[in-house]
């Protein structure tokens, strides 16, 4: 009996991967079949000529179309590899430009105008309302006063559906000389890209280096990388990641403080001089309000984003220490006092921006179709291998043994339900989810080696096969 278990058992997860992977496909299949067979107008109500994707229909090639092909081929031929064998720190340097350069290729499939310059100048972007900012004091005071439609002075769709933080942090970008769209997108690009290596950062820090060095090939080269180039999402993602990944950090060191170990599963792999417990156990309180910092200035870019506490649960329940939390919550206790003193109540802006939200196209976007539509359009976002991985990931005997990935997983596959059932992202949840998406990505750790590859292989044709054949809005 024993030799059959072990015989049987890597077919069952082997078939557990292909049953994941085929019914994301399945779903993603129906999700852009069924704008296409129903009625003009059923389709028109969509708002998304291109559902569940926000976009149009319209194959081309363009200029990053060449480097991004040779890029893929090179992470899926070397990635792997280079990611098992390379020093900590240069893998991360090597992790972080290639999603810089992978982001910039997929971008330029587009052109360097309609794919990178011009994203961010429509009107009802954050910069079309930076002119107007000339007394950022007034601006936060009067900030919700101008979120509900059809007033003379209403902020426009992007501004009015986010807390104030966004648009501050692009008129503060204006007025230290990188102002415009480009300079906008460059600073989107490259915190988003910072947010495959906070994942790692984080996953190494609760003891799971080895699953993070699995996972960093399907981060950079992931299809979400469409959308991090270019929106304010991007930015967003990059801004909590890394909240999440100082946490871990924090956690790490205040559970090495109690028990003289790192958390999580023992890594067979030298440390790293200087990068141990040891090293940052001082700095385990000002790196816990720091990361409460960014998780309070997360939830004033993006109303939604306050589910990142569930990721943050996670953090402390995978480290087994609750240690940070005092010093994260006065850090992110900061930030809230701070926009209240400046005149702006959060609790208010999101009752204000929900009738905001059903002013506009979101009363005519129809729930029976994006409740699920919002799944198909994220699993665009985070590719098939991510489903895939995700039985693996979510496997009971994983959670109960409290495996920090596992929980991250599983926090972010709360989040995204959440975000969901909550009926406020109808649509365009390739672009508003990507905080959650980052962490939906390291399911891809639980991934056997051997067919890392194969997986690979089928993330890079999916984001190809998406940016050649759709116009994205973002």
């Amino acid at each position: 009996m024993p030799e059959s278990i072990e015989i049987t058992a890597p077919r069952s997860r082997v078939r557990g991967e292909l049953l994941g992977a085929a019914a994301a496909a399945l779903l993603v299949a129906v999700a852009f079949a069924v704008p296409q067979l129903a009625s003009e107008s059923w389709r028109r109500s969509l708002f998304a000529a291109a559902a569940p994707v926000f976009g149009h229909w319209s194959p081309h090639i363009g200029w990053g179309t060449l480097p991004a092909l040779a890029l893929a081929a090179a992470v899926i031929v070397r990635g792997p590899a280079l990611a098992d064998r390379l020093p900590w720190r240069r893998l991360l340097t090597v992790g972080y430009l290639t999603a810089v350069a992978w982001t910039l290729t997929l971008a330029l499939v587009d052109g360097w105008r309609r794919g990178f310059t011009a994203r961010l100048a429509d009107g009802h972007e954050y910069l079309a309302e930076v002119p107007g900012v000339t007394d950022i004091p007034v601006m936060l005071r009067s900030f919700a006063d101008r979120i509900v439609d059809g007033q003379p002075d209403s902020w426009t769709t992007h501004v009015s559906g986010h807390p104030p933080g966004a648009l501050l942090f692009f008129v503060l970008l204006d007025r230290i000389g990188l102002g415009g769209p480009t300079w906008a997108g460059i600073v989107c690009v490259l915190a988003g890209c910072s947010a495959p290596i906070a994942v790692a950062v984080a996953l190494r820090a609760l003891g799971a280096e080895e699953h993070a060095r699995t996972a960093l090939p399907f981060l950079v080269l992931a299809p979400a990388a469409i959308w991090i180039a270019v929106s304010a999402d991007a930015f967003f993602a990059g801004v909590t990641a890394w909240a999440v990944a100082l946490l871990a950090l924090s956690a790490r060191a205040e559970s090495a403080r109690v028990t003289g170990s790192t958390p999580g599963p023992a890594v067979d792999r030298p440390p790293v001089p200087g990068s141990g417990p040891v090293a940052t156990r001082q700095a385990a309180v000002p790196v816990a309000f720091a990361a409460g910092m960014l998780f309070g200035f997360g939830i004033y870019l993006n109303y939604g984003l306050i589910l990142m506490g569930v990721l943050a649960v996670a953090v402390l329940i995978g480290a087994r220490t609750v240690r940070p939390l005092l010093p994260a919550a006065l850090g992110a206790m900061l930030v809230v006092a701070g926009f209240a003193a400046a005149g702006f109540w959060w609790f208010d802006g999101y009752h204000l921006v929900v009738e905001r939200y059903y002013q506009g196209i979101a009363a005519t976007r129809p729930d029976g179709y994006w409740w699920w539509g919002n799944l198909a359009a994220t699993i665009c976002a985070v590719g098939l291998a991510t489903a895939a991985a995700l039985s693996r990931a979510l496997a009971p005997s994983r959670l109960r043994a409290l495996d920090p990935a596992a929980l991250l997983v599983a926090a972010a596959v709360c989040a995204v339900a959440a975000a969901d059932l909550s009926g406020l992202s109808k649509a365009e949840t390739e672009r508003i989810w990507l905080p959650f998406d980052m962490w939906l990505l390291a399911a891809t750790a639980f991934l056997p080696r051997a067919h890392i590859r194969p997986w690979l292989t089928i993330q890079a044709a999916g984001a190809l096969l998406l940016v050649h054949l759709l116009m994205t809005n973002w």
